[in-house]
């Protein structure tokens, strides 16, 4: 038993320092303060098991926000966006996600906005942490006219726990620029927050909360600050299905006042024929 506490010991310092080493790869600059809100999720640890794909369509619609065209990157206010998630489980401890952003506006039609892929390792179930823990990065291009920054990557550590009835997690993403204005600034700092409560085991309620702050280091004031709060219920009808809506205020100026949201996604199992035959 102590020779498997040990080697979890050293399992999770070496996760924690890897943290570390990216952090410090990214104190050059920062993500842009333009809104994204084409996938409102906080994740969870777990990743997709392996010969399973995920397939999730994220809608949201902004009913208030940005009204006018802003250094040529159009008004948020009445945007719906689509975006599908393709995640596939590689093995019992990795995935790879795929996505592709569109939004549709009076006057602009349904265009594409651009496409990520995002990696994710977790910390294995032999290790036996006490909470969930896994590591997502996420690299992608969006075109101008819908975020001054067209290629940016986040670095997202994810932190979860199920205590009775409640669940909690915690996304503490960095942010940086790579093609863009805000290439030459600081790291940004862009938290994600979940809490919900089992009221049966179909029905959950709870809070999910997001924000931009700006740099590390030296925050923009609050009025400059993105931040959301969603009432959200998730729905689990089966472990082959996942539904999530809720309903989001931008409480400081720089944030779209009021979105609705909704996640539904379907699990693929590819490898259950060949395992029965």
């Amino acid at each position: 038993m102590r020779s498997y506490f040990w080697k979890a010991q050293q399992l999770f310092r070496s996760f924690s320092l890897l943290l570390i080493m990216v952090a410090c790869l990214l104190l050059c600059s920062r993500v842009a303060h333009a809104q994204g809100n084409y996938e409102i999720q906080v994740y969870g640890a777990d990743t997709v098991a392996p010969k399973n794909l995920m397939v999730e369509l994220h809608s949201n619609y902004t009913v208030s926000g940005q009204t006018k065209t802003i250094d040529g990157v159009y008004p948020t206010n009445h945007q719906e966006h689509e975006t599908l998630e393709l995640t596939q489980g590689i093995n019992n401890w990795a995935e790879i996600g795929f996505y592709v952003f569109t939004s549709e506006q009076d006057g602009q039609g349904v265009q594409w906005v651009g496409d990520h892929i995002r990696p994710r390792v977790r910390a294995p179930d032999s290790w036996h942490l006490p909470v969930g823990l896994s590591l997502s990065t996420e690299v992608g291009y969006q075109r101008a006219v819908y975020s001054p920054d067209t290629w940016t990557w986040e670095i997202r550590p994810i932190i979860d726990k199920t205590l009775g009835r409640w669940y909690l997690a915690f996304n503490p993403a960095l942010e940086r620029t790579w093609h863009g204005p805000d290439v030459i600034q600081g790291l940004g700092f862009s938290p994600g927050f979940k809490v919900s409560y089992d009221f049966t085991r179909q029905i959950s309620g709870g809070l999910e909360y997001y924000a931009d702050y700006g740099r590390i280091g030296a925050f923009d004031p609050l009025h400059a600050q993105q931040q959301q709060i969603f009432a959200v219920t998730d729905l689990n009808v089966s472990p082959k299905w996942e539904i999530n809506i809720g309903v989001g205020v931008g409480p400081t100026a720089a944030t779209d006042h009021l979105i609705v949201k909704g996640i539904l996604g379907r699990r693929f199992d590819w490898g259950r024929k060949s395992e029965v035959e």
